[in-house]
């Protein structure tokens, strides 16, 4: 197979992973059983909560593994402990093994949600390295489809698993098989392909980007229940699993126009002058290849190329650091407590709510993808802090709508929560990169994340004391007051954030008006 068809083959198997990655995005949707099931508080579910994001807290054990490790061989890793954070609990919630603790059960979260990091990890260093010169649009391209697990995860629970008092085994089965099911097969292909820009990026990337929205499309259809009643929830499976397919057209295009090339080769090499001639035509346009990589490569701009400790000691980093951790990190802790919000509110839909943040999310972290493709092509330049306050901004009035006691104002303001978190995870992968270069990319970045536990002890468990203390006596609180004090604190918390990305903008204006 051609380069140029392996590294678009690259970027559809990074695609598969990401599709199956958000392991811990589903967690709300099972979350209110699995508290029945093991007798748990509200305080304890919390914390199962924030042990899937404590994950992220050795994140960086990913990143230095993928310094030193084939690339193969760190996904490997990752699925395996996802294989046993996720499966462990499965056998003991199916009564299989029965001696774990609740200790146990939160380790066994930590691990599971360690597990995502590594593969993350691999599934941005490929891209960075086989799509240099458009790195962001890739990341955007392919993290966009994380965004999308849970509802993925959720089609395949409707349509596999027909007993509903069971989703809690469902999502526990699936959660430690599929991810390593997809690893196994992708592990040939996550490596650097060592190509340049292809002359035709631009056909591929729109074909893509048709492809992503209307995956995104279906998946915000069929979240709403407006599907027709005749197509089953197996009809529904394998209609996102067509749409996932769909991106190996690019490589097939590729290959196919690679055979057709070399038999036109063939045919004029009989005759010498056309031989020549065919020759000169080739190496001219390996020339312009050349000049086009070259070009795009001159697009890469980074303001310092550091590793961690020095990037620790830098303002910049800090302002960053504080502007994630109350932005995407607070619309995490939001979707992660959607669970108990809706059933806290008397919303039954707790599947659809959780199918309708992920959809969203797909077309958050798509967004960026979308804007910079194009005005990067029309010589416009983006600020990636600009991007940020701009998406930090209606997430925080998202807040504040919550306020409001009826159904549509849920649904609002989780689509909102679920695009701006979106658009700011996707956003923050070039963000690192610009600031701190790409060569210690896979520690810094793990580094960036590492605040997404913090805040998720921090505001989860804030938001459980307050439901706790709002609670009927029986560990159950329901009426709009359970969280209201919380979405106030973040509303709140979510504007200051808003401050602080415009503060980074400031600081780095002239570093983005040269770039």
């Amino acid at each position: 197979m051609s380069s140029n068809a392996l590294q678009w083959l690259s970027l559809v198997v990074i695609i598969w992973l990401q599709s199956v990655n958000g392991t811990n995005t589903n967690f709300p949707a099972y979350s209110p059983e699995l508290k029945e099931l093991l007798s748990m508080s509200q305080v304890e579910l919390n914390n199962l909560a924030f042990a899937s994001d404590a994950g992220k807290l050795f994140g960086f054990f990913s990143g230095i593994a993928a310094l030193y490790l084939p690339l193969w061989l760190v996904l490997l890793i990752g699925s395996t402990l996802g294989l046993v954070g996720y499966g462990l609990q499965y056998l003991f919630i199916t009564h299989q093994i029965s001696s774990l603790s609740y200790a146990h059960i939160f380790l066994l979260t930590v691990l599971a949600g360690n597990s995502i990091c590594w593969i993350n990890t691999v599934c941005y260093v490929v891209i960075i390295q086989n799509f240099p010169s458009d790195r962001q649009v890739s990341v955007g391209l392919t993290t966009s489809y994380q965004g999308l697990s849970a509802k993925i995860y959720t089609v395949l629970v409707d349509a596999l698993f027909f007993s509903p008092d069971k989703r809690a085994k469902s999502y526990l089965l699936l959660n430690s098989m599929l991810p390593l099911l997809v690893c196994v097969m992708a592990a040939p292909f996550v490596r650097d392909f060592n190509v340049g820009t292809s002359k035709n990026m631009e056909v591929g990337f729109m074909f893509m980007f048709f492809v992503t929205t209307a995956t995104g499309i279906y998946a915000v259809i069929s979240s709403l229940g407006s599907l027709p009643s005749w197509l089953p929830p197996l009809g529904n499976a394998i209609c996102i699993l067509v749409l996932l397919l769909a991106p190996l057209v690019i490589p097939m295009a590729e290959k196919i126009r690679e055979v057709l090339l070399n038999g036109e080769i063939m045919k004029v090499s009989v005759d010498k002058n056309a031989s020549d001639n065919q020759v000169e035509r080739i190496e001219s346009g390996m020339e312009e290849v050349d000049d086009d990589h070259r070009r795009g490569n001159d697009q890469v701009s980074v303001k310092e190329d550091i590793g961690a400790m020095s990037m620790l000691k830098r303002v910049d980093f800090w302002l960053y650091f504080f502007v994630y951790f109350s932005g995407a990190t607070l619309g995490l802790v939001y979707l992660n407590n959607l669970g108990q919000i809706a059933e806290s509110r008397g919303f039954s839909g707790t599947s659809s709510l959780v199918s309708l943040s992920s959809s969203f999310g797909f077309f958050g972290r798509l967004l960026p993808s979308f804007l910079d493709y194009f005005l990067q092509r029309r010589r416009y330049l983006i600020s990636r802090p600009a991007c940020i306050a701009a998406s930090m901004a209606p997430m925080a009035g998202a807040f504040f709508l919550l306020l409001n006691s009826t159904n549509i104002s849920l649904y609002i303001s989780t689509a909102i929560i679920g695009v701006c978190t979106g658009a700011i995870t996707s956003i923050s992968v070039s963000t690192t990169t610009e600031l701190f270069g790409t060569k210690n990319f896979s520690v810094n970045h793990n580094i960036v994340v590492a605040n997404i536990p913090i805040g998720s002890f921090i505001f989860g468990y804030s938001a459980a004391l307050n439901y706790h203390r709002e609670d009927d006596g029986g560990g159950k609180c329901m009426g709009l007051q359970c969280y209201r004090n919380t979405f106030i604190v973040w509303g709140s918390l979510c504007l200051f954030g808003t401050f602080l990305a415009l503060v980074l903008y400031a600081r780095l204006r002239k570093f983005y008006s040269h770039k």
